[in-house]
């Protein structure tokens, strides 16, 4: 009868294992995070749940969790930069080194606006009248008068000239009823003008205004190609070698700028130029950051802006005004890049980029130099291990490559995330450089002090993000001063005071200042690390592409200077709104792969806010158990995607779910595979039966 219910209960027993394996499949399908696992991994855990015993389950805990531990001697870069020193004598500097730098980036953004100026006084050019002594007389007898008194710009008279010129009494020739033509032989400028622009010496005004504005979406062309292609020459040839080369591209760009004499040779020369703005400065920006700790990065990465970007970029208008003419401008002010170019012999490259094409041997020797020089003293086992950990890192790097920016598109949520980021940044990008080039409309009379002031809002914006931004977290922060910037643009439109005007539009450049800050930081924190780098520059580029919009919207400034601060306004809404659908990144473990980011952020709701609701406070977990995610969580084109070089926090689960949280222990050629997988299914029901 024993053998009869047996046989009774054999199918029993196989029906509820096979429901359950059906069962933990499909939650593995669902948390399988990425394609790093063997498939005998995903075999051996519907095995696992459907035949062992409970006793099964503690010895593999057991296993994994003396394996976690042997992990736990991996070191990564952010736990090395205490030992050899986070913000020592080699770190300062590294940013020192970033002053002239900051003068380049400053230089190639700047000097284009510059030299593209608009004058605000000019009439047309009658040759035959130019031996008239009296400029008002020749006025009088060539340009008709617009409705407000004052003479037109783009227009004159259809007479015969020589005539009138001949005429003995010239007076008696001034007839304001005269058919009109445009101006047909150039134009005649203010002699009071303090700059004299490309825009005047080539005449890019009234019918030709256009030019000015092509010139600066030429500009922003070259920038687009340059971020990409630079981002594909620096991973293969170092970040030092970019760097230097985009300076030299830098250089020799704006010596040949002086030499132009047509739209058609300064356009071209001005594309090579833009091909080196994002480079020139993001790469030193990257280097710096990588060789200083934690704890400083948030410090050191605003303030090489407050201190060193933000003054030069109120230095410029006064060079240009010193110097003259837009040639000058562009010769002279090429010289302090000649002084960057020798940083190739003191910068140090990067010592991740070196670990990730292999060289490990040459990054240990940098990183000693930096623990040298900041007086430190390493063991040796603390450097074989570390050594240890880069060859492990170099193995698991190339299963990392295989992602790409696509895969982001692969997981809805996640991809939700990608586009709204694309959108918010382009916003935020459109916003900043907008109100950088207003700053040039919206007194014509005083550019250079205006613009002064404009910049000057850069200082009080980089401190304002190091205040505000580890406080209130990115969601808010982003939403508050977008928005702002979009109220008080919209204000400085509608109100009839120029004065007024003007301080409220200055108003909405301070807070673009500091909501472009975050953008690029906050999508970096967000998107996982296995597609970080890839994910942040394709955002970046999106960022540029946005901006060759900005001169056109400048351009409406022509057309009425209301509709020009209401476009920029109603983006600052848009842009602030949408920040509010994206999740809050304080104080949260950074997602590391494609499904920790499909999870990300799915227990917080709109109205979320560190300071003073869920997430005030970190979760306290015990020191080796878990890291923060990416060592550099901004521009980084060189992001570790290893499984130990970032670990995840080990959380200690129940048997019932343990096998489904173990792909966070688990990845090729490590000794918890090995061990797992000689631990087989078969294993497990030898065990039940005794």
């Amino acid at each position: 009868m024993d053998g009869n219910d047996n046989g009774r209960r054999a199918p029993s027993k196989t029906s509820s294992i096979t429901s359950k394996n059906k069962d933990v499949k499909k939650t593995v399908d669902r948390g399988q995070q990425t394609s790093n696992y063997k498939p005998n991994i995903r075999d051996f855990r519907m095995h696992y749940e459907g035949s062992i015993s409970s006793n099964s389950v503690e010895d593999v805990k057991s296993k994994v969790v003396r394996s976690t531990i042997e992990m736990e001697h991996y070191i990564d870069f952010d736990d090395l930069l205490p030992e050899v020193g986070e913000f020592g004598c080699f770190q300062k500097v590294l940013f020192a080194l970033m002053i002239p730098f900051c003068y380049i980036s400053a230089f190639v953004y700047l000097s284009q606006i510059f030299m593209t100026l608009p004058p605000d006084k000019y009439y047309c050019f009658v040759n035959e009248l130019s031996l008239i002594a009296s400029e008002e007389e020749r006025k009088e007898l060539s340009i008709p008068k617009e409705v407000d008194g004052s003479y037109s710009r783009c227009q004159m008279y259809d007479v015969n000239y020589t005539a009138v010129f001949k005429s003995k009494n010239r007076s008696e020739l001034i007839n304001s009823s005269l058919p009109l033509i445009p101006c047909r032989e150039g134009y005649v400028f203010d002699q009071n003008e303090p700059f004299r622009t490309a825009t005047m010496e080539f005449g890019w005004v009234c019918a030709n205004d256009r030019y000015a504005t092509y010139a600066q979406v030429v500009f922003f062309l070259g920038s687009v190609a340059g971020c990409l292609a630079y981002g594909h020459f620096a991973d293969h040839c170092g970040r030092v070698a970019a760097l230097v080369s985009s300076c030299s591209l830098a250089f020799f760009g704006s010596i040949f700028t002086s030499m132009a004499t047509n739209f058609v040779s300064f356009v071209i020369i001005r594309l090579i130029v833009g091909a080196s703005f994002d480079t020139c400065f993001t790469m030193i920006y990257i280097l710096v950051l990588e060789y200083v700790g934690p704890t400083y990065r948030t410090f050191v990465g605003n303030m090489s802006l407050a201190m060193f970007y933000s003054p030069f970029t109120m230095l410029i208008p006064w060079m240009a005004l010193l110097l003259r003419t837009w040639g000058n401008f562009a010769l002279v002010g090429s010289i302090p890049i000649a002084f960057a170019l020798c940083a190739y012999c003191y910068l140090p490259e990067s010592a991740r980029w070196l670990v990730s094409v292999g060289k490990i041997d040459d990054a240990i020797v940098i990183l000693k130099n930096v623990a040298a020089r900041n007086k430190r003293t390493v063991s040796k086992s603390y450097w074989k291990k570390f050594r240890e950990s880069c060859e492990q890192f170099y193995k698991e790097e190339f299963e990392g490559r295989s992602f790409t920016v696509l895969s982001i598109f692969r997981r809805r949520r996640l991809a939700r995330y990608m586009v709204l980021m694309i959108f918010i940044w382009m916003t935020m990008s459109l916003i900043y450089d907008g109100h950088v080039r207003a700053a040039s409309v919206l007194d014509k009379e005083n550019v250079v002090v205006v613009f002064t002031i404009a910049c000057a809002t850069e200082l009080p914006g980089d401190l304002l993000v190091i205040v505000t931004l580890d406080r209130f977290g990115r969601r808010w922060c982003a939403f508050t001063f977008t928005t702002l910037s979009g109220v008080f643009s919209l204000l400085a439109a509608n109100l009839k005071n120029p004065t007024h005007t003007l301080v409220t539009a200055l108003a909405g450049r301070f807070f673009a200042n500091v909501c472009y800050n975050i953008g690029l930081q906050w999508a970096a924190e967000v998107l996982p690390t296995v597609v970080r780098a890839q994910g942040v520059a394709f955002i970046h580029t999106m960022g540029f592409v946005a901006m060759l919009l900005s001169p056109p919207v400048i351009y409406l400034s022509n057309v009425s200077l209301a509709l020009m601060l209401n476009t920029l306004g109603l983006l600052g809404i848009l842009g602030g709104i949408l920040s509010l659908f994206l999740p809050e990144t304080l104080h949260q473990d950074l997602p590391q792969t494609l499904s920790d980011g499909d999870d990300f952020g799915k227990d917080q709701r709109m109205w979320h806010q560190p300071c003073c609701g869920p997430g005030t406070r970190r979760t306290q977990r015990f020191k080796r158990n878990w890291h923060e995610g990416s060592s550099l969580r901004t521009l980084s084109r060189d992001e570790f995607r290893s499984r130990k070089m970032h670990r995840v926090a080990v959380v200690r689960p129940h048997a019932s779910s343990f096998i489904s949280r173990m792909p966070s222990l688990v990845s090729h050629d490590t000794e918890v595979l090995e061990r797992i997988e000689k631990y087989t299914a078969h294993d497990g029901l030898k065990r039940n039966r005794k």
